[in-house]
């Protein structure tokens, strides 16, 4: 894979290759520009639901005629319950849901520029629903925080070329910033790159392409020239911890918020440290003034904290905890195992209002842990677990197969884990060499990495403890296994497209219960192929929800109302 070495230019060389045409053909001087952004095509694992009724809806409705013949055909949107003498689906559309944090931020840079923007959501790209807008458009902007390949960032480059009619596009986010060369070598229509912080940059660039002048002066910009040289300007940060959060207009249940840039910590997987180098955070005194203003001003009452380890620096966090009670608020957030100590930690997170912690264990083999250099034990991560299923909090917990180094013996341990001892929602990944900003390409001499595909690299690796392939079986052995045998143990993976919790009137254990009968019902294809013996499973699995009051009816009985959950 290719090294990073360029030119860096300040001031900087016009852009020779880009036409001034059709810009202000309007009678106003106001810029207009469409934003595209939002999730991926897909979760990297999603191939393990083929044939299942966890399916994409073309498979779902197919397999629930087939396999459910029997029963006179089966979908999940079936199963259904009663509440406030209403009966109402179980899988109910997630309503409220966390706004994407990428197109919060670009938005609320937009506005305050006085910039209009149309946004077009990215899964409208996928599923092939997204249309452009009405109107004439100035420029394109693309974020590329949820592409992981050039396959998909074709797709949504495809579809910005019809919205863009000619006129500028500009990239930005965690792909475009790791991958820019490439990117530019085989897009060299694209107007430039932006990498790194947006909030002053990005204003400057549109204001730039409006009055059609040169990028001079403009930071965190990489473009090509016409005879095929990459140019860089020169990085600016801002000062992100004065710098103010998002403000938004309007009822806002949840809100995503971002406390830090970068991240202080180099595990070998993550190459998200390489698109912001240096940490810089918010104080505790200013974030809860942030959460208390969301609270009042757009009756917020849940923070999706979507930075890499909220918990750090652990001073803040203690800080924190203090300020927080009296604002009320409930929280998620990613953690690291080792910040989870005694009881009286997670009593105060508890009392601070955290709902949910995402903790990546990754492995519970100490050389697999200090191969990542996750800075983390497997006896740090097994004292998380213990506090963290014994208490009010909940939690999910990653895990990985397939690190440099790694061989199915080492993994031995991770899997044995999840089989026997795990309880609550786990997430269970494939190793991937998304990109070479990622640490461990620096050691890919000591663990004899090497990438097949450059365009998909993810799914095209080997190293000397096994390659993509025996990851993959690995993988799917291992949910498969902890599926079965494990009772209390739920993979985390379709949840959240539904509303939480599915049955909001009971406890958060008896609801991974549901989730458990639901899993194994959406996976019977897989586990008894033989669709006679899958239905006398089946018929069990029925009899195992009704004693939750679920049970199987017309969908056409449901109720339409929303059902507050959260």
């Amino acid at each position: 894979m290719a090294g990073f070495d360029l030119p860096v230019r300040t001031p900087f060389e016009p852009h020779p290759t880009r036409p001034r045409t059709h810009m202000h053909d309007r009678e106003t001087d106001i810029m207009r520009v469409a934003l595209l952004s939002g999730f991926g095509p897909t979760c990297k694992n999603d191939v393990y639901f083929d044939g299942t009724l966890f399916g994409d809806a073309a498979t779902a409705a197919a397999v629930g005629r087939s396999y459910f013949a029997d029963r006179g055909g089966f979908a999940l949107s079936d199963l259904s319950f009663v509440s406030g003498g209403l009966r109402h689906a179980l899988l109910r559309p997630l309503r409220d849901a966390v706004p994407h944090l990428t197109t919060m931020t670009l938005e609320a840079i937009l506005e305050a520029a006085g910039i209009q923007q149309i946004h077009i959501d990215t899964t409208d790209i996928w599923n092939g629903m997204a249309h452009p807008p009405a109107g004439q458009i100035d420029a394109v902007l693309v974020s590329t925080s949820y592409i992981w390949d050039m396959s998909t960032l074709g797709r949504a480059l495809n579809f910005a070329r019809q919205v863009a009619d000619g006129r500028p596009v500009v990239l930005g986010g965690q792909y475009a910033n790791i991958r820019f060369r490439q990117i530019l070598a085989r897009h060299p229509d694209i107007h430039c790159i932006l990498r790194g912080d947006a909030e002053q940059a990005l204003p400057a660039l549109l204001i730039a392409i409006r009055d059609h002048k040169d990028l001079h002066g403009i930071p965190n910009l990489v473009y090509s020239t016409a005879d095929g040289r990459v140019v860089a300007t020169s990085r600016h940060e801002i000062r992100f911890e004065d710098w103010p959060a998002p403000r938004i207009t309007g009822a806002r249940p949840a809100i995503p918020y971002e406390s830090m840039r970068g991240c202080p910590f180099t595990c070998g997987f993550c190459s998200f440290p390489f698109a912001s180098p240096h940490w810089r955070y918010r104080t505790a005194e200013r974030i809860a003034r942030d959460w208390a203003t969301y609270a009042e001003g757009n009756g917020t009452s849940l923070i999706n904290a979507m930075d890499s380890t909220f918990t750090v620096p652990p001073r803040r966090m203690e800080a924190l905890l203090d300020l927080l009670p009296s604002i009320g608020i409930s929280w998620e957030a990613y953690s690291r195992a080792n910040y989870l100590k005694d009881t009286r930690q997670m009593d105060r997170l508890a009392a601070g209002g955290c709902r949910t912690l995402s903790i990546g264990f990754e492995s519970m083999h100490d050389d697999v842990l200090a191969a990542m250099s996750k800075k983390v034990t497997a006896a740090q991560n097994r004292r998380a677990f213990d506090l963290l299923r014994g208490g009010e909090i909940g939690f999910r917990c990653s895990f990985m197969v397939g690190y440099p180094g790694e061989t199915p013996e080492a993994y031995r341990a991770t899997s044995d884990f999840l089989v026997s001892e795990y309880e609550g929602h786990f997430k269970l990944h494939v190793f991937g060499m998304t990109d070479e900003a990622m640490p461990v390409w620096a050691d890919r001499a000591r663990f004899g990495l090497e990438v097949g595909d450059e365009d998909d690299p993810d799914f095209d690796w080997r190293h000397d403890g096994m390659d993509a392939t025996t990851a993959t079986r690995l993988n799917h052995d291992t949910i498969d296994r902890v599926r079965r045998r494990n009772e209390h143990a739920v993979l985390h993976m379709w949840q959240d497209r539904y509303q939480r919790y599915l049955l909001p009137h009971l406890s958060r254990q008896d609801n991974l219960k549901v989730e458990k009968i639901v899993e194994r019902i959406a996976m019977l294809p897989r586990d008894h192929p033989d669709p006679a013996t899958g239905m006398a499973a089946f018929d069990r699995l029925l009899d195992a929800a009704a004693r939750f009051g679920i049970t199987r009816t017309d969908p056409a009985t449901h109720c339409g109302r929303d059902l507050i959950t959260d």
